[in-house]
C-alpha cells in the first residue's frame, strides 16, 4: 500500500480550457438540500469555477456511456479547506466525474481531490473522496498521465489519489470496490486490536487474536 498523501498537480491540457464561473448557490438553492449544508457552502466557498473539460473533441481521448467526459473543478475556500460534504454535493449534481483543485486562501495553496463516480439511472454513487496534501501554488505541475482512452485516463487521475496501487488492467471501479473493502477492514481490525487490550478471559483473547489474524490477512491481500 503507497503513501495516500503523494503530491500531484497537473498540467490540464490549454484545449481543454473551460473557465466558466458557476454560482455556488446552483448546488444548495433546492429544498432538498438541508440547511446545515447550505450554511457549509455560504461559509466555506468562494467561488467555484468549471476550469477544463476533459472529453473527446478537447484531447482526442474517446470516452464511453459512463464516462463520457471528465470534468475539472476549481473551488477557491473562503478560509482554510472545502468539507466532503460541500464536494459531494457538488459531485452529486453533475453526472460526469470531477477532478477537484480546491485553492486556500491563507498561503494559497492547492489540493487536488477526487472520488470515484459511478453514473445510475437517479444520482451517482461515489465513493468518499480522496485527497493529494496542500501542495504551493509553485508547485510544477506533471503531465497527464498516458493513456489511450478517456476511462483509463480517469482510472490514471484517480490512481494518484488512492492509497492502493492499480493492478494491470484492472477497471477504476474494481479499485474503488477494493478501497471500500480496505477501509471496513482497516475498522473491524482496530475494533478488534481494543477488544483484545480490554478483554480479561484467556480463552476470549485466544478467539479474538484469531479472528485479528483472519482480518489482517484479508486486509492483506486487498492491498
Amino acid at each position: 500500500m503507497r503513501d495516500s498523501t503523494v503530491g500531484v498537480l497537473y498540467q490540464w491540457p490549454p484545449a481543454a480550457r473551460f473557465d466558466r464561473r458557476v454560482p455556488k448557490e446552483k448546488f444548495y438553492k433546492h429544498g432538498s438540500v438541508p440547511p446545515a449544508l447550505r450554511e457549509k457552502f455560504v461559509a466555506e466557498v468562494q467561488r467555484i469555477t468549471w476550469a477544463y473539460k476533459l472529453a473527446e473533441a478537447t484531447i482526442n481521448l474517446t470516452g464511453d456511456a459512463a464516462i463520457p467526459e471528465v470534468q475539472i473543478f476549481h473551488i477557491e475556500a473562503k478560509d482554510d479547506d472545502v468539507s466532503e460534504p460541500v464536494l459531494t454535493a457538488i459531485d452529486k449534481a453533475v453526472r460526469t466525474p470531477i477532478i477537484f483543485e480546491i485553492t486556500r486562501v491563507s498561503d494559497r495553496s492547492i489540493r487536488m481531490a477526487a472520488a470515484h463516480k459511478q453514473a445510475t439511472t437517479s444520482a451517482p454513487k461515489l465513493s468518499k473522496h480522496h485527497t493529494t496534501l496542500w501542495q504551493t501554488a509553485e508547485t510544477e505541475r506533471s503531465p497527464l498521465p498516458t493513456a489511450i482512452t478517456l476511462p483509463a485516463l480517469y482510472t490514471a487521475l484517480l490512481e494518484s489519489l488512492i492509497p492502493v496501487t492499480v493492478r494491470p488492467g484492472e477497471a477504476v471501479s474494481v479499485v474503488a470496490a477494493r478501497m471500500e473493502a480496505i477501509q471496513r477492514l482497516e475498522r473491524e481490525i482496530a475494533t478488534l486490536e481494543r477488544k483484545l487490550r480490554t478483554e480479561p478471559q484467556f480463552n476470549r483473547k485466544v478467539e479474538l487474536r484469531r479472528t485479528l489474524k483472519t482480518k489482517q490477512a484479508e486486509l492483506e491481500q486487498q492491498r
